[in-house]
């Protein structure tokens, strides 16, 4: 039988010649230097001999599974230049990468996701598991291996990512396996292997009025791109989740002429429901798009970011979404690192406007989109309470703009 080393020694000859390994496999070698995977099949008084590839591109082992799928279709009666087509094609699957096989899945998958999530599944591929096995290919991958890239992701302090990562990776196997690429996921069940991670804390948030206008002051100051500068602005103002402003577009906005600088009393951004954070089912229905009335500081912000043009995103980098941890990068260089998060803004925003508006509790809560803690009071009760939250977010904005006292809870 053949070896491996005895391949590596391999020579071209005047004449064209072959080297047997066992049950009718052998390598043709020509004078041309082609060294090719042949497979002699006798069956039912039939003989056929049914090319497998070149090699070293198919490697022995792989040459020897192939023989023997070839003898088992022949025996079942399929033509041998059926059998030659269904071998390249399934030598070239095997010889896919595991970066080739992620981003075909990230193709495929890509009109589910909305533009943020997109970026961000890509993002996380490209940054943490296609410089470790990127160019390896995805049929020789192992469990042990993912296990090991694993963890080294989540002693760094990022074990919800090393989760996630272990999801998609799972994910982009079963893919493979539903397109005959790969027999086995060498991922599944990785998940529940990861040590689990430290109990949920709540996220850092300022408090204190007067250091939330000094991150914003600070974040202003620092060198940094406009667009991750003025988006940390907008946040601050609206109060939503980090997705929603990274993945933010002009024609969500409304109320708002763009060709003046007349004020918009009437600013509205209309954030899609399959870009908020609710149940796949209510994704679909416009009636549960989240509406935040828009104060005079987050239109001047939007008629910034509005000089920079070019895409239909807001907050661009070159027309890709600004990164999920450019603003919290941005707070610790400004030296509120472990004190305030970009999520944070949620929290001084509800804990300000509490304190000194309790009687708006239901309104504060529309404004941050809570799900109300009541499934019939949410079913009957569907008021927007624009007005008021439209209010709020002007008396918000002067808190943080320092337009008002800080002490001033009057309605």
């Amino acid at each position: 039988m053949l070896s491996n080393a005895a391949l590596q020694r391999v020579r071209v000859k005047p004449r064209a010649y072959k080297i047997w390994d066992a049950l009718g496999l052998h390598l043709f070698v020509a004078p041309s230097g082609l060294r090719a995977w042949r497979v002699r099949i006798r069956a039912d008084r039939r003989e056929a001999v049914i090319s497998l590839g070149d090699w070293p591109n198919v490697s022995l082992d792989d040459a020897r599974e192939a023989a023997s799928v070839a003898r088992g279709m022949y025996v079942q009666g399929v033509q041998p230049k059926a059998i030659s087509a269904r071998m390249a094609e399934r030598l070239a699957q095997s010889a896919i990468t595991f970066e080739q096989l992620a981003r075909d899945w990230h193709e495929a998958r890509r009109d589910r996701w909305t533009e943020v999530n997109a970026a961000d599944v890509l993002a996380s591929l490209e940054r943490h598991v296609f410089p470790a096995i990127g160019e390896d290919l995805a049929s020789a991958i192992t469990t042990p291996q993912l296990l090991r890239l694993l963890g080294q992701i989540a002693r760094t302090g990022a074990a919800e990512t090393a989760r996630r990562i272990a999801q998609r990776v799972s994910a982009i196997y079963r893919f493979a396996r539903a397109r005959s690429i790969v027999d086995d996921d060498p991922a599944a069940g990785l998940v529940g292997e990861l040590a689990t991670g430290a109990p949920v804390q709540r996220q850092p948030a300022l408090e204190d009025l007067g250091e939330a206008r000094a991150l914003l002051d600070a974040a202003d100051r620092a060198r940094v791109a406009p667009a991750i500068r003025l988006a940390s602005r907008f946040l601050a103002l609206t109060a939503v989740r980090l997705a929603a402003v990274r993945g933010a577009r002009w024609d969500e906005i409304e109320g708002v002429d763009w060709s003046t600088d007349a004020p918009a009393p009437a600013a509205l951004w209309r954030i899609p429901a399959a870009r908020m954070k609710m149940a796949v089912a209510k994704k679909a229905d416009a009636a549960n798009d989240h509406l935040v009335p828009l104060s005079p500081a987050a239109v001047a912000v939007l008629r910034q970011a509005r000089l920079a043009g070019g895409a239909d995103l807001i907050f661009h980098r070159g027309g890709r979404p600004i990164g999920e941890g450019a603003i919290g990068a941005l707070y610790a260089r400004c030296g509120f690192a472990g004190r305030h998060v970009p999520h944070g803004w949620r929290a001084t925003f509800s804990t300000a406007l509490n304190e000194r508006y309790p009687d708006d509790r239901f309104a504060i809560d529309r404004a941050l989109a809570h799900v109300q803690a009541s499934a019939v009071e949410a079913a009957y009760n569907r008021s927007q309470h624009l007005d008021r939250r439209r209010w709020l977010f002007d008396r918000w904005a002067e808190l943080l703009e320092g337009d008002v006292s800080t002490d001033d809870r009057s309605k």
